[in-house]
C-alpha cells in the first residue's frame, strides 16, 4: 500500500461539449455544422459557439481507399447564441413558432459588420439553419445554409434544453483528486486488522 503523498495532483476539469453534424452531397454544395457549449464561469455568461462550413471536396466512397467529403473550415461563419438567442430557436423547435421572430431572424452587430441568423420550420420536413454575415461597407458578404432532418433537430433541441442550466449558472467545478483540494495531504495506511 501507498504510504507516501500524492505525487502529481490532478487540476480541475474544466467540460467543453462538441457537437457536430456532417451534410456532403454529391454536388459539392453540402455543409458541416459543429457546436461547442461555453458554460457560464464567474461574471461571464454562458454560451454556444456555432460554426457553419461549406462543403470544399465531393470525395468518393467507392473502392478499397474511400476518399472522404472535406469542409472548409478555414472560411466558416462562427456565431454565438447566448441565452435569448438559443431559447427563441428552442421556441422554432417546440412549434411555438414557424421561424425566430416571424421570419425576421437575429441579428448580431459588432465594429466590423453584422450577423443574421434565420431558423424556420420547413413544409417538407426539418428546419432550415441559415446564417449571413455582411461586413461593413458591404464588402465580403457571405453565407452559410444547413439544412436539419427532424430527428436531427429533436435531437438538438433536447441537447440545447439540457445545456439551459449551465448557460445560465456554469458547471460544478470536478476535482480529479483524492478528496477536497483543502484536504490534501499524505496518505495513510488503514489498519484492516479490525475489519
Amino acid at each position: 500500500m501507498n504510504t507516501g503523498t500524492i505525487s502529481k495532483q490532478r487540476p480541475y476539469r474544466n467540460f467543453r461539449p462538441k457537437f457536430s453534424l456532417y451534410h456532403a452531397n454529391a454536388k459539392g454544395t453540402g455543409c458541416a455544422l459543429k457546436m461547442e457549449m461555453h458554460p457560464a464561469l464567474g461574471d461571464a455568461d454562458g454560451y454556444f459557439m456555432v460554426g457553419l462550413a461549406g462543403q470544399l471536396t465531393v470525395g468518393d466512397r467507392r473502392g478499397a481507399a474511400p476518399v472522404y467529403p472535406t469542409f472548409d473550415w478555414n472560411n466558416a461563419i462562427y456565431v454565438k447564441l447566448d441565452f435569448s438567442d438559443i431559447t427563441k430557436m428552442l421556441e422554432v423547435f417546440r412549434g411555438m413558432t414557424e421561424s425566430i421572430e416571424d421570419g425576421k431572424g437575429l441579428f448580431h452587430s459588432s465594429a466590423s459588420g453584422s450577423t443574421k441568423i434565420i431558423l424556420r420550420h420547413i413544409q417538407e420536413g426539418g428546419y432550415s439553419f441559415d446564417v449571413y454575415r455582411s461586413r461593413v461597407g458591404g464588402e465580403g458578404s457571405v453565407g452559410a445554409h444547413f439544412v436539419l432532418s427532424p430527428n436531427e433537430a429533436y435531437g438538438l433541441a433536447l441537447a440545447m434544453e439540457d445545456s439551459l442550466g449551465a448557460i445560465c449558472f456554469g458547471v460544478p467545478s470536478v476535482w480529479c483528486g483524492e478528496g477536497r483540494p483543502s484536504e490534501q495531504k499524505p496518505l495513510e495506511q488503514k489498519d484492516v486488522s479490525a475489519a
